[in-house]
């Protein structure tokens, strides 16, 4: 067979390749474009626009940035919503990605037992899932003023018997507690993977160059598992991001999107300011967590 024959073969199987690949990947093209790309273009229409709804359906009408005008200037609720927002999505993120790679440290240095250990840190993302957690974040005491009722177990009411202010404490460092449990077992796994990965002779060089175990993790284990960090602090800030019960911008949004008369143009403009303040946040975990060239391993030590 001829060179041009083979040629031939090879790009004619080449694009069969290619035109089973495109074919595999309309269904993800086509939720995307219906449920991502769509919906995200017309938020930015809706953003400058009040939409209301009567008999007839939905009016729509351009209101040009008199949206973000009425945002900064009128509405006295979104900055301080925006500014509790960030005080709880900074310390969390740190705390869930910290104590998860901790533990996937501890984890990965198993031998004996290994996956049952994994299972046990995993299953609070199971036990917890969507509907516990949702129950467990409904069950805050309501405050007005003082707390009134708690909807807690016994030995809360308890507790709340003797001292209110205890109860309440402890309500809070469980909720804490639960949503970093609840955070930190895809984070685990995921640490776990990345330093799998990691070649062991890069390890046993250093050694040999007389490094010490705080120096094998600064300068072989944290600059490897760089890129694994940023998936895990981004995934963090979404996940958290998508409870309304840390997220006082999410009750608003939804607020306003019930409201017919007029509310569905304003929380298009309050989402477009969210998102944007969120991709600032992972913008600077990108600049964190940036891959650096990992220099020769005689000018670590």
């Amino acid at each position: 067979m001829s060179d041009k024959k083979k040629l031939h073969k090879t790009k004619s199987f080449q694009r069969r390749q290619d035109k089973y690949g495109y074919l595999f990947m309309m269904p993800w093209i086509l939720g995307f474009l219906v449920f991502t790309l769509i919906p995200f273009v017309m938020t930015i229409y809706l953003s400058f626009t009040e939409v209301k709804q009567d008999i007839r359906g939905f009016n729509i009408a351009f209101t040009g940035i008199y949206n973000y005008r009425q945002l900064f200037l009128a509405n006295t609720d979104f900055t301080p919503a925006l500014v509790s927002f960030l005080k709880m999505i900074i310390p969390y993120t740190l705390v869930v990605t910290i104590m998860s790679f901790i533990l996937a440290m501890l984890l990965n240095s198993i031998v004996r037992g290994r996956a049952v250990y994994r299972t046990i840190y995993f299953l609070p993302v199971v036990v917890l899932s969507g509907p516990v957690m949702y129950q467990l974040m409904n069950l805050t005491p309501q405050v007005e003023g003082q707390v009134n009722e708690l909807y807690y177990s016994f030995l809360i009411r308890m507790i709340h018997s003797y001292s209110p202010q205890a109860a309440a404490g402890l309500v809070s460092l469980f909720e804490n507690l639960s949503i970093i449990l609840w955070f930190t077992g895809i984070p685990i796994v995921l640490f776990i993977n990345g330093l799998q990965k990691i070649n062991p002779s890069l390890y046993e060089a250093a050694r040999i160059d007389s490094a010490t175990s705080w120096q094998l993790l600064w300068k072989i284990t944290m600059p490897i598992i760089r890129p694994t960090a940023l998936i895990v602090t981004v995934f963090t800030i979404v996940q958290l991001g998508g409870m309304d019960t840390i997220n006082p911008v999410l009750v608003m949004i939804k607020e306003r999107t019930a409201n017919t008369s007029g509310g569905f143009g304003y929380a298009a403009t309050i989402s477009w300011v969210y998102s944007l303040m969120v991709l600032l946040i992972i913008g600077a975990a990108f600049a964190l967590f940036r891959e650096r060239k990992i220099k020769e391993t005689h000018k670590y030590w």
